[in-house]
């Protein structure tokens, strides 16, 4: 006689509160992006999976449930895609579709993402890496699809260049050089300020899938601070990124609203309601705190405050 095991993941919990998300985390799997003919991409992807759980019932019953999210996941990272956040998007709903208790399935994904470039002075073959954000959230009303960006660059503070700059042009004036060489001179040359690595974070939120391409996203972010950075870097591209970054000097805040005007700029052809995150982390050099800034709204508000800055 076989022993019927209870299942009590479906009683009623002793308080009955609902949960926004129950699921797993830490889900690593390979994930292919077809390229049209190209070599495909393939990503070690760390994936979230989460259901929402009525007050009535329990638990969703882990053990089943990972089964469940496995098997929908190796399907789904199986099958030829062409965008990351077309995956995440086929997991939410399938995850949807299995549970008849949820009204809400989320898949978030991270991955690295390898591109080949080249050294800006030197011209030498380098890599740079992004981290690719990608997620999706499937309702009975539709499916919402992510994409985005996570990289790295560089940022200098207009404040303490702002200082050096004073100095320097009290100095220069002591050598009894000229008013106009002076300015000429500071005009010429980026005077120091304090340095830090920024991490920019950039993504678009959209019903169905959004017209995005992640290269435009990354490119986007890297070009929001006040240089690009390259894992190689000779003397003469060291050069290059200082002077660059110098005259080019960003608070955390700068660098969010430069994101905001590429991102009109670049992705405008997107649904008024598509959802904009930017995002600014600065790893302060000469602080122990970090500097830190970000802005949630759809494209039309965006479009709409960057065009009024413009007018």
């Amino acid at each position: 006689m076989s022993h019927q095991l209870p299942d009590v993941q479906a009683s009623k919990p002793d308080v009955t509160v609902g949960l926004s998300q129950v699921g797993v985390t830490g889900v690593e799997k390979l994930v292919t992006i077809d390229r049209n003919g190209k070599r495909p991409i393939v990503l070690m992807a760390e994936f979230e999976v989460f259901v929402d759980l009525p007050s009535g019932r329990k638990g969703i019953d882990m053990s089943r449930n990972m089964q469940v999210i496995d098997e929908i996941l190796e399907a789904a990272v199986s099958e030829p895609s062409y965008r990351v956040e077309e995956v995440c998007g086929d997991v939410a709903e399938r995850l949807l579709e299995k549970h008849d208790y949820t009204s809400t399935a989320e898949v978030r994904m991270e991955a690295d993402y390898v591109t080949r470039e080249r050294t800006p002075a030197s011209d030498l073959a380098t890599q740079n890496t992004a981290t690719i954000i990608a997620g999706a959230v499937a309702t009975e009303e539709g499916t919402r699809e992510e994409i985005g960006a996570r990289v790295t660059g560089m940022t200098v503070c207009p404040c303490s260049q702002g200082m050096s700059e004073s100095r320097a042009r009290d100095t220069l004036r002591d050598l009894g050089v000229d008013e106009g060489t002076v300015e000429t001179f500071l005009d010429r040359v980026p005077q120091p300020g304090h340095s830090q690595r920024g991490h920019a974070t950039l993504t678009i939120t959209s019903d169905g899938s959004p017209d995005v391409d992640l290269r435009d996203v990354i490119d986007v972010a890297r070009d929001a601070m006040s240089a690009r950075i390259y894992n190689l870097a000779k003397r003469p591209d060291e050069d290059h990124m200082t002077y660059h970054a110098h005259a080019d000097a960003k608070f955390v805040e700068d660098c969010v609203r430069s994101l905001a005007e590429s991102v009109v700029e670049e992705f405008g052809h997107l649904a008024d309601d598509a959802v904009i995150h930017m995002k600014q982390s600065n790893d302060e050099s000469i602080h122990q705190h970090n500097a830190h800034a970000e802005r949630e709204l759809t494209l039309e508000a965006l479009r709409a405050e960057v065009d009024g800055d413009a007018a």
